[in-house]
């Protein structure tokens, strides 16, 4: 309580400082300063010492202010989906604060499953909110990486497959986060798709592969979103560790892309003094070691970015000019965040409440109905609900996106709410998963232990299904080690603790009407799909999760959730085939792993589409309880030159008799390319809302970028003239119309 009161009592100080600061001559303490000027009067001030202070840790959140100055501390929090619980200064057990359980948003692959931009600026508008409130400058997040294989236990905390989706979805999130003059910080910078070896793993890619795949959502965080923050990576590129990288950080985010903000160490991040210096680190967090000999407590001057970089620069071995650059994206990241003009926010509110709901109802996607969904409410007398999942806290757990929530809605609860009164809902448990609940201190309270056989668990729910209107089975994975969770890559594609056996038993036993609600992050093998009737893919939905699940089963909301990645039948048809593509090759002389991005550009729909391999589910499939009428497209012009635009636009019409909400998808195909190129790549989604009989005409507006590729050798985007097809539907495989144009030479 007094690290918190401290920093409390230094932001009051600056902000009563700013009053007066331009008339006394303190320059960075005026709010209605330019910024640009408020850094350099600031840097102008500052010691050496205390310059070389800020560019590293004080704690394990926080780096140090000036106090002698009024700069106030920097506080960061981990945030993919809600505020961290407060630590103790030096440890990550929790701070035993009362006051600090936050609300838990859904994880990011179901707010891409929104596809909705509005939904993800309120997302980062209410979770900034909450930041604010804490008192917290730096958000960590949100996470941007690619789904390149389902078995990366951290793909629930981004944003699926496509890199043109995860653009899109990420730039109203950074903005609605840093409304609240809170920073986003972007994550995690960059090709780090895997968490198995991740502090070991040099990645071996392409340019080409680099620049379609791997960097566009950061770009788009950085030039579209404006993002304050972007975190490193831990894993190697060329031979650097990505937190102290020269191509990544120096040459093209800072410089390509012009980046003015800060780039901030992965927790632990950091390995090299020399090279955090040069190549493009500016804040270090989380080294827990003076780099020489052993790890200690309270080892903040030990870091790389501390006493080593201090030396250097009184020597004369490092330039005092690189010095001031980093200083200055620091105190540029103070001016933006706690020593400028910030309100109150708002934390676990009605609104954000609302919030999750919303989103983690529109996030679910509905892959397979026999007629089964919606469930009636007023005809279903008895219903049984199957499965560890329904009755587990999915929300702590999995790494640094575990949280401390206010209250967690859990599916069993949620069900029962939505059918009281109405309909007896009985539970059986099916399966013994994953009996913990405790991460760093943070503790669910639950007590899942069960005294019952294997056996006897599916022998119970296999009698109550006999007898139930309807069964559903809530399963899918957990946060637990090798699972969907930091640190760990899943073992195996199929779902865990004997799920299987126990959804093939009861869909005997109740044909007809037994629904699978599948919770995870990542995509699950289904070798009972055509023996359920529906099959709904959840995610971790956060403290709403029960009722966002309510709302769907019931009809209260139409299914619209479309899938961020493909969801192939088994691993044999990923494209990850060789040990060098994962989890890569171990080097004779050394601990560190190279690994080979042999697939090249070729990753999700891409790489099924390529190979002529149909998924089990495509990228953006999904199911309504409503059905959608295409009608004819109409473009602007037949033809475009590089410097051009060409507007495609059709009608949509909900044709069924309920409201609900339609993704149109638009891909383009190069017909006629020198290099080869995907099938088709997505360029363009809508979300419209639609009520029955209703019609609204989409529209998409694309440019010669929209139909290029990154040609390597030019170290540019090329766009070919020729033949290309607009290709509008409701998934990358359902393609419901097509129409010709011709990118002409200059």
């Amino acid at each position: 309580m007094r690290i918190a009161l401290y920093a409390c009592m230094t932001a009051v100080l600056a902000c009563s400082c700013a009053t007066t600061g331009h008339k006394s001559g303190l320059v960075y303490l005026d709010v209605d300063a330019p910024i640009e000027e408020r850094v350099e009067d600031a840097l102008s001030r500052m010691t050496l010492e205390e310059k070389v202070a800020v560019l590293h840790a004080q704690s394990k959140f926080s780096s140090a202010g000036v106090p002698r100055l009024g700069i106030p501390d920097l506080w960061c929090t981990d945030g993919p989906h809600g505020i961290r619980p407060e630590v103790l200064w030096d440890e990550w057990n929790q701070a035993g604060w009362t006051n600090d359980s936050c609300t838990a948003f859904p994880a990011l692959t179901c707010l891409a499953a929104t596809w909705d931009k509005s939904l993800s600026s309120l997302y980062g508008k209410s979770i900034g909110e909450e930041a604010q409130y804490r008192n917290k400058d730096v958000l960590l997040g949100p996470g941007v990486n690619i789904y390149r294989s389902p078995l990366n236990g951290r793909n629930f905390e981004y944003m699926g497959e496509d890199p043109y989706l995860s653009s899109k979805m990420v730039v109203p999130y950074v903005q609605g986060v840093q409304s609240n003059g809170v920073a986003a910080c972007v994550k995690h910078f960059a090709v780090n798709n895997q968490e198995a070896y991740r502090m070991n793993v040099n990645v071996n890619v392409d340019d080409r592969t680099l620049y379609e795949l791997y960097l566009p959502a950061f770009e788009a965080a950085v030039r579209e979103g404006g993002a304050w923050a972007i975190m490193g990576s831990y894993n190697l590129y060329k031979n650097q560790h990505c937190c102290h990288n020269q191509y990544l950080l120096n040459d093209i985010l800072k410089g390509e892309w012009g980046f003015d903000g800060v780039v901030v160490s992965d927790w632990g991040g950091t390995h090299d003094t020399d090279q955090a210096i040069s190549n493009g680190l500016d804040l270090e967090f989380g080294t827990w070691t003076d780099g020489l000999k052993a790890g200690r407590k309270n080892a903040y001057d030990t870091y790389y970015l501390a006493d080593a970089y201090l030396e250097r620069l009184r020597s004369g071995q490092a330039d005092m000019k690189v010095l001031d650059d980093k200083v200055r994206r620091v105190l540029r990241l103070q001016m933006r965040t706690n020593m400028g003009p910030r309100h109150f926010g708002r934390f676990t509110c009605e609104s954000h409440s609302a919030a999750a709901r919303k989103i983690g109802a529109d996030g679910i996607v509905l892959l397979k109905n026999d007629g089964v969904l919606p469930i009636d409410t007023a005809s279903a007398r008895n219903i049984l609900v199957v499965g560890e999942n329904a009755i587990k806290m999915m929300t702590v757990g999995g790494g640094s996106s575990s949280l401390k929530t206010k209250y967690e809605i859990l599916p069993l609860e949620g069900i029962r709410n939505a059918f009281a009164g109405k309909s007896e809902v009985r539970y059986e448990r099916g399966y013994i998963g994953d009996v913990s609940g405790e991460y760093n201190g943070v503790t669910s309270g639950q007590n899942l232990s069960e005294s019952r056989s294997t056996e006897e668990l599916v022998a119970d729910a296999v009698k109550a299904a006999c007898v139930a209107d309807y069964v559903i089975f809530v399963g899918g994975l957990n946060k637990a080690a090798h699972q969907d969770c930091e640190g760990d890559d899943r073992l195996s594609y199929e779902l865990p603790y004997g799920q299987d056996a126990v959804i093939e038993a009861i869909a005997a036993a109740a044909p007809g009407k037994t629904i699978v609600v599948n919770i995870s992050g990542n995509a699950v093998a289904m070798p009972w799909l055509d023996k359920v009737s529906a099959v709904l893919q959840d995610w971790y939905i956060g403290s709403e999760a029960g009722n966002s699940l309510a709302d769907v089963l019931t009809g209260k909301v139409n299914p619209s959730g479309k899938l961020p990645f493909t969801m192939p039948y088994s691993l044999a048809d990923d494209p990850l085939h060789t040990e060098r593509q994962y989890p890569g090759l171990k080097r004779d002389s050394e601990n560190i792993l190279d690994e080979y991005y042999d697939e090249g550009i070729f990753v999700g729909y891409r790489w099924y589409e390529k190979k002529g391999i149909r998924p089990m589910f495509p990228f953006g499939h999904g199911l309504s309880y409503t059905t959608f009428v295409y009608g004819s497209p109409k473009v602007s012009k037949s033809s475009m030159t590089q410097a051009g635009t060409v507007k495609i636009s059709m009608t949509v019409t909900n044709s069924g008799k309920r409201a609900g909400a339609e993704v149109v998808q638009l891909y383009v195909a190069d017909k006629e390319s020198s290099v080869e190129r995907p099938v088709k790549e997505l360029k363009g989604f809508e979300k419209v809302y639609l009520q029955p009989g209703e019609s609204r005409e989409v529209s998409f507006t694309l440019t010669s970028r929209d139909l290029s590729y990154f040609d390597a050798a030019l170290h540019k985007w090329v766009a070919e003239p020729g033949m290309f097809d607009l290709m509008i539907g409701s998934s990358s495989e359902d393609i419901r119309v097509s129409v010709p144009i011709e990118l002409k030479a200059e």
